[in-house]
């Protein structure tokens, strides 16, 4: 281990005597800091203590997380946070982790000239089942285009195509016009799987494209095969998201779609011509039957979110909530044949906990407390389906209709000097004019979402809030640096493409703490205009996701 690496063990080492009570030193920033102002000293030993090795990389379900989730507690408590949780600050979900037995999928397409067994996992790879062991499903297979029904796009893939008791076969990408933040809602797996739930199909088979093969080719998703996948249980000891009625699923490769193709009405290659011209893409009857089989293993586990609130000084309005949300969880430790297997987490997300944790620090210090309560939550399993937040939405410590707006923090790249931010979803509500006063009083810009493509408004815990009708917005590091020698406009990109989701996401990147002092500061400062408004955010009339899921909010708003 190089001695910058054992650097950053020492620092886990300190966090670990905190979480024991034996280290006199924790308290001292409560003295030395100004009321009102963020300390890059505590958020510093927040980070390198969630991104230290001992944490093996916070997986939920694991020693390292739940020292995460005791530290975040702890902190919580010392800063003088009030417990909020169903047992003290923590709150329990039960998590099933499925995994695939890699023995077991088989897939057969039979047509009337033909019967061919597929070679897993070289041909097709098959989804896990969170709510079987066993899949064995035979049906018929029909084309169904994108598979998405979107009267906001003109778009209906189940119109004119009969589904019922069948297993519809659909391509993995969408119509350009969807290549929007609603496009990507609508275009969601999970709302895919409605639409063919809806529509009375009982399995799903997606298909490779040559667009997709150039950006997420077959041979690197096989990198995936063994992965466990997550969701939650609710009352009935169900996985929350998973379909009782879609009984199976497959991805297919080019070559492997091909032979599905094979009797069917129309060429495989004529529907990848009108996808490429972007014209509407017809359903039909594949003339084909599809089995599918497989075996998965389940195993239910535990993993806490960890919640916090600091009571706000309005006799009325202390009885609504303003919500900071930051994911507490990373990917653990990985499969590399490098020595070096740990996933830190550093930016990705120990450094959004951190400034979360100061922050609760900040307003619990504060001689007069906001009119509104505060809430802190440490969310579980982000990376695996935003499923703390989704199960938080669903099953709030304090009542839903009283939390009146959502700020989230995940992974701000405080790497440069920015000197913009942006806010995506502020453009839903009313909550952008409170991102706009606190950054011009920062002297920090506000820049429109640059990054349209990458739906990014839809792909953090904020969104699972959004689905509930809660105002929200995620804030990130921007395009812009104060320092003029910053590749700004790059940092997420390359990031993106050197140390997201790898081990080198550690304590030893270049950070600049005066960028997470000015980062803390600006979302301390959103939380306190929410919280001591008159009125709480609104909806905006013309937004979808205010239409879609914010009409009871604004109901009770008004």
């Amino acid at each position: 281990m190089s001695s910058r690496l054992g650097r950053v063990s020492t620092l886990g080492l300190v966090g670990l005597l905190a979480l024991a009570g034996c280290s006199s030193t924790q308290k001292e920033p409560l003295a030395q800091v100004q009321i009102g102002q963020a300390s890059t000293d505590n958020i510093r030993a927040h980070m390198a203590y969630l991104a230290s090795d001992e944490l093996t990389g916070r997986f939920p379900g694991t020693p390292g997380h739940e020292a995460a989730s005791e530290y975040i507690a702890q902190k919580f408590a010392q800063y003088g946070l009030k417990p909020a949780g169903t047992d003290g600050f923590m709150q329990r979900l039960v998590l099933r982790k499925g995994k695939l037995d890699q023995t077991s999928p088989q897939l057969t397409i039979r047509t009337a000239n033909a019967e061919t067994e597929l070679d897993y996992p070289k041909q097709f790879m098959t989804s896990i089942s969170m709510n079987d062991t066993q899949v064995d499903l035979t049906a018929e297979a029909v084309f169904v285009g994108y598979g998405i029904v979107a009267p906001e796009f003109g778009i209906n893939d189940f119109a004119n195509v009969d589904v019922q008791g069948k297993i519809i076969v659909s391509l993995s990408g969408k119509p350009k016009a969807m290549l929007t933040d609603v496009g990507a809602h609508l275009a969601s797996s999970s709302m895919r799987r409605k639409y063919a739930e809806d529509a009375g199909a009982i399995g799903v088979i997606v298909i490779s494209d040559p667009e997709h093969e150039e950006t997420r080719p077959y041979s690197r998703q096989l990198n995936y095969i063994h992965s466990e996948r997550m969701d939650w249980l609710n009352a009935d000891g169900n996985a929350s998201s998973a379909s009782t009625q879609i009984l199976g699923g497959a991805y297919l490769p080019i070559p492997s779609a091909q032979i599905l193709f094979a009797n069917a009405p129309q060429s495989l290659d004529s529907v990848y011509e009108k996808m490429a011209n972007d014209e509407v893409i017809d359903g039909f009857a594949l003339n084909a039957s599809v089995t599918i089989k497989a075996r998965s293993s389940h195993e239910d586990i535990t993993s806490p979110n960890v919640v916090g609130m600091v009571e706000g000084s309005d006799p009325i309005l202390k009885n609504e909530y303003v919500l900071y949300s930051a994911h507490s969880d990373h990917l653990g430790i990985g499969k590399s044949v490098k020595k070096d297997k740990i996933n830190n987490g550093a930016l990705d997300n120990a450094i959004g906990t951190a400034v979360m944790l100061e922050t609760a620090r900040m307003f619990a210090q504060l001689p007069q407390k906001p009119k509104r309560s505060m809430l802190f939550v440490a969310v579980t399993a982000e990376e695996k389906g935003l499923l703390g937040s989704d199960y938080y939405a669903q099953n709030p410590t304090v009542p839903l209709e009283s939390i009146v707006a959502n700020v989230n923090l995940d992974m701000p790249l405080i790497t440069f000097n920015f000197a913009d931010v942006i806010a995506f979803g502020a453009e839903h509500s009313t909550m952008g004019q409170y991102v706009e006063r606190a950054t011009a009083n920062a002297n920090i810009a506000l820049t429109p979402d640059p990054w349209p493509q990458m739906n990014l408004f839809t792909r953090s815990d904020h969104y699972s809030f959004v689905k509930q009708g809660i105002p929200a917005i995620f804030l990130i590091t921007g395009i812009t640096s104060f320092d003029a020698d910053d590749d700004a406009e790059n940092v997420l990109m390359n990031f993106l493409k050197t140390n997201y989701h790898t081990p080198q996401d550690d304590m030893n990147q270049e950070f600049h703490w005066g960028a997470a002092y000015n980062f803390t500061q600006v979302n301390f400062n959103i939380g306190l205009e929410v919280a001591n408004a008159d009125d709480r955010p609104r909806w905006y009339p013309e937004s979808f996701f205010g239409q879609t899921f914010g009409k009871a909010y604004n109901q009770i708003a008004q």
